[in-house]
């Protein structure tokens, strides 16, 4: 595009901030009171919540039948088929039986249908929620407490798998109430702490431990269970020790199915314009595996591992064991935070892809009544699936009608068809897990982009990849978002400061470093910060200004008192000979004071006789002897009258456009800065200050005496043009003085 010079000029009178004030006619903006209409009662304020609780309610009497069921139809299709296996698969990264994973992915989908705001994106088993489930439930019960007492295996296996199924559904109501409970107080904005890169790097990292998870399946071992910080290394130290006891049937099993899986994925990508819907390369291999199986007999003749004896049917709702949500909380807080932070994030997508709104705090009640209700039917947490959401999105899906349709054809598979996979193959289960791992592990090139355009969000990846790995999922979480936080606290205490210069014929100014062509105002300094002030970086905000300044302000502020006190003293030591010298004019002895000479050298003289030897005086602070120039510059309290240097600058404007708001320390150090400076005859000057920090400002007792707001301007030139138009300050009063 072109670009032509347009000029533009703006005649106005210079505005500070009290006329600022009155041409705008500023008054206090009316307080908003949003509870007052929360406690409102009528019968539109009870439809508007019930539609705001229940959004099934308000779409669907309005769904276009002929438009979008029968994308709703093939897209619910599509995620049920990719559904099965998931289900299956991360039910075993969980630790617990596989038809628990077809539980949970039917419950909570068909509760998401009612109480959700996004229209695309597929609740039900993920794979990170899946592994920091499993992190539990092998932690606090794992396989050692139930081979114990001579109990035999299938016996120990069986209680060892109620236990955990148990742990799991009471960690689901757990991190549904913590969700239901977050929502309800609109507490959805605490996600924001959770940043793309922390994001990213949190997920990677649990791709890794999810990598790690299935390498027992892979290889077909009998592995110890670790947990708490460095179990990662400690799994893969056993991992290595016992990889000569591998069976070679599960390898094979786990190596053929992954190819026949990536084999499939990237035919949908190169035939994904002639398709219209996907080939389901996992239910393919799910089937052909368990028929292989079966016919061939791999547990039999191979040692392969099998899913086994899947039960048919529902099972009743079974209260959750309050004694163990003692030892839940903190991974159950963990796992809501992770699982609310990755659906929103997709939900926001799609809706900004969509154009339509998703309400974050109602997304967070939809996510914790699914992991409540799901918890007192034996299900895991859950959260949302990226790939399933993709598919449901490129099949033609609209709504969450999908989702309903995918809940029921997983529920006529629990009801009916779950028996005929017993002999699928743990195997591969796990290379399913492994193949789908594939975006998440291809996150790793953040790695190179972050290097390119922001090193501190590097950092912030880099760290939390780091601690997830060695330190666990949960106290990996805690340790990322304690360590962002900490880094928002240390960039904001080292902020960028300037110096600004005008540029030529314009009212614009800028960082002198950066910009060749600004210039300096000629006796004003313009000083500014990126970052706002307050009591983490005031200090900080104080010594800069006085660095960049190019003046040592407290040095030349503690000389000038030393030389008043000098003055001072000399003052009293003339006032203390001053009887003397009426007692000499009694008795006829006349002793003439010179009060002009800078150390009170007293001249005696004798009324009658010669004149008396006179004291030697000693040099004044400018190395003067005496006179009457001295004596004079010693009355006032200036710096040239005490033979100090002023500064080359006789004003200083502080732009404080990027104060956001302004705390007590704040204030207090804006305050010692007008002091200090006023000390050393400076006058200063704020500048692009918001109305809410002005009134903070007021609020805080900024403004007395001797700051008002004619000391505010509306912009930098303002300030600038108004110090031109009064320079500096003639020396300080003898009030002034005397409070030094």
């Amino acid at each position: 595009m072109e670009w032509r010079r347009r000029d533009y000029r703006v005649e106005r009178p210079l505005l500070n901030q009290e006329q600022l004030e009155e041409l705008g006619r500023w008054g206090p903006a009316p307080r908003a009171r949003p509870w007052r209409a929360s406690l409102q009662c009528s019968r539109a304020r009870a439809r508007a919540l019930l539609l705001q609780r229940l959004p099934v309610a308000a779409w669907l009497p309005r769904y276009p039948l002929c438009e979008w069921l029968l994308g709703d139809l093939l897209s619910g299709l599509s995620v049920a088929i990719m559904q099965l296996p998931q289900g299956l698969a991360y039910a075993l990264l969980a630790g617990l039986p596989p038809v628990f994973g077809l539980y949970s992915s039917f419950y909570p989908v068909f509760v998401y249908f009612l109480f959700g705001t996004s229209r695309h994106i597929s609740v039900g088993t993920f794979a990170v929620m899946s592994v920091m489930v499993g992190s539990v439930t092998e932690a606090l019960a794992p396989d050692e407490n139930f081979l114990q007492n001579g109990n035999s295996t299938v016996n120990a296996t069986e209680a060892r798998d109620a236990e955990r199924v148990a742990l799991a559904s009471s960690l689901s109501v757990l991190v549904g109430l913590f969700q239901v409970g977050l929502g309800l107080v609109h507490f959805g904005f605490v996600v924001t702490y959770l940043s793309e890169p922390l994001v990213r790097g949190y997920t990677t990292a649990a791709a890794v431990q999810v990598f790690v998870s299935q390498l027992k399946y892979v290889f077909g071992l009998k592995l110890s269970s670790f947990s708490g910080p460095l179990s990662l290394v400690y799994t893969l130290l056993e991992v290595g020790w016992k990889l000569p006891q591998s069976k070679v049937g599960s390898v094979v099993t786990a190596a053929v199915a992954g190819m026949v899986l990536v084999a499939v994925k990237l035919l949908n990508d190169k035939l994904k314009r002639c398709l219209p819907l996907p080939l389901p390369g996992e239910l393919l291999t799910l089937i052909g595996a368990t028929a292989i199986s079966y016919g061939v007999g791999l547990e039999a003749r191979f040692g392969v591992d099998v899913v086994g004896s899947i039960p048919t049917g529902l099972v009743p709702p079974v209260a959750p064991r309050p004694e163990l949500f003692a030892s839940l909380v903190g991974n159950a807080f963990a796992i809501a935070v992770v699982g609310f932070a990755i659906a929103i994030s997709l939900g926001k997508i799609f809706a900004l892809r969509h154009g339509y709104r998703v309400d974050s705090n109602q997304e967070l009640v939809a996510l914790g009544l699914s992991n409540l209700v799901g918890g007192i039917f034996q299900c895991f947490p859950v959260s949302c699936s990226m790939s399933r959401s993709l598919v449901q999105e490129s099949a033609g899906g609209n709504t969450q009608v999908a989702g309903a349709v995918s809940s029921l054809f997983i529920l006529i598979i629990i009801l009916k068809l779950g028996e005929l996979f017993k002999d699928l193959p743990k195997a591969v289960l796990a290379a399913i897990v492994i193949v789908n791992l594939k975006g998440m592990l291809l996150q790793a090139r953040d790695v190179c982009a972050l290097w390119r355009a922001n090193r501190v969000d590097l950092l912030i990846w880099l760290v939390t990849f780091a601690a997830t790995l060695l330190l666990n999922l949960d106290v990996g979480l805690a340790v990322a978002v304690g360590f962002s936080l900490l880094l928002v606290v240390v960039r904001t205490q080292r902020p960028r400061y300037s110096v600004l210069g005008q540029l030529p014929d314009t009212d614009v100014y800028r960082d002198v470093a950066e910009y060749a062509e600004a210039r300096e105002v000629p006796g004003v300094k313009v000083f500014r910060s990126s970052a706002t002030v307050y009591f983490a970086n005031a200090d900080l905000y104080s010594d800069a200004l006085k660095q960049r300044c190019g003046v040592d302000v407290d040095h030349l502020i503690s000389r000038k008192k030393k030389l008043l006190r000098k003055q001072e003293l000399r003052l009293r030591r003339l006032q203390k000979e001053k009887p003397q010298q009426q007692a000499a004019a009694s008795t006829g002895t006349s002793i003439p004071i010179d009060v002009h000479t800078p150390d009170g050298a007293i001249k005696s003289q004798d009324a009658d006789g010669p004149q008396a030897p006179q004291v030697s005086p000693e040099p004044g602070p400018a190395g003067a002897a005496g006179g009457q120039d001295d004596a004079q510059a010693w009355g006032s309290g200036s710096l040239q009258g005490l033979g100090l240097a002023p500064p080359a600058f006789h004003s200083l404007v502080l732009d404080l456009g990027a104060l956001s708001f302004a705390d007590t320390v704040c204030i207090k150090s804006l305050k010692n800065v007008f002091r200090d400076f006023r000390d050393v005859e400076v006058q200063v000057y704020l500048a692009g200050c918001q109305a809410p920090v002005v009134a903070q400002l007021e609020a805080g007792g900024f403004f007395d005496a001797s700051i008002s707001k004619q000391h505010l301007f509306a912009s930098v030139h303002d300030a600038v043009l108004f110090a031109l138009q009064h320079p500096r300050s003639g020396p300080a009063s003898p009030v002034l003085v005397t409070k030094l």
